[in-house]
């Protein structure tokens, strides 16, 4: 959402306020629809702040959350050029090392040799690309490495971050980030919709009551009067 669209949401608001105060000292305003009057208004303004205000708070939540999953993935890929650094010493077979070396060329988005390519490999490969490198696929092939790792039962390296223990506890910590990504966002959304819902529903968000009070104030005053003419210059924008 740029960053000129959430400016003009806080206006609205803003805007709202400062018909409020112009309104008010209108002796003559007293309209008959409810959500014209000026306590009502006054609630629909403190409304669609703090809606504003939740949003923010939604928003910087997500991108913490953003932020704490690039710092739990940044380990990963060296980490598995450790691991299979470890594996290349057991003398394992070529199947499985070359299983091993599949799944991490797979996280690090690299491809194989064109020459070493199976014909299965490059079939697969026309229809999901051979670099999977969006955050739950990388989690994923991570996983699938770690569950190769345990049927190896001359894995046991000395290196505490590279003990299978340590390294199911870091994949627990990616897939966790990523729900927390998610959840935020989710978050983050619904608050969206509230907002938008408040500030721009068809015929009972701020920006249509907003208008109305305009077009009271134009038909109690008339179009050429300066009680108008003050409110009229009072802009607000449509997110449509």
């Amino acid at each position: 959402m740029s960053q000129q669209y959430e400016t003009g949401n806080a206006k609205n608001v803003a805007n709202l306020q400062k018909l409020i105060q112009q309104v008010t000292v209108y002796t003559a305003y007293n309209p008959s629809i409810d959500n014209l009057k000026i306590e009502n208004l006054n609630t629909l303004y403190t409304t669609a702040l703090a809606s504003l205000s939740t949003v923010e708070e939604k928003r910087n939540a997500n991108k913490s959350a953003i932020h704490t999953r690039q710092q739990a993935y940044e380990n990963l890929k060296p980490t598995c050029t450790r691991i299979i650094n470890q594996l290349d010493i057991l003398g394992l077979s070529s199947g499985t090392l070359d299983q091993a070396k599949s799944l991490n060329r797979l996280i690090q988005g690299s491809r194989k040799k064109k020459e070493e390519t199976t014909a299965e490999e490059n079939e697969e490969s026309k229809s999901v690309s051979t670099s999977r490198q969006s955050y739950t696929q990388l989690a994923d092939n991570f996983s699938k490495l770690l569950q190769l790792l345990s049927t190896i039962p001359s894995y046991n390296p000395n290196i505490e971050e590279l003990k299978l223990a340590t390294l199911n506890t870091y994949l627990t910590t990616l897939t966790n980030s990523t729900q927390a990504v998610d959840q935020t966002e989710a978050e983050l959304n619904s608050k969206l919709i509230e907002r938008n819902t408040i500030l721009y529903a068809n015929g009972t968000g701020l920006y249509t009551i907003a208008q109305n009070v305009k077009k009271y104030v134009k038909s109690l005053y008339g179009a050429t009067s300066p009680e108008y003419s003050n409110v009229s210059k009072i802009k607000f924008t449509d997110n449509n």
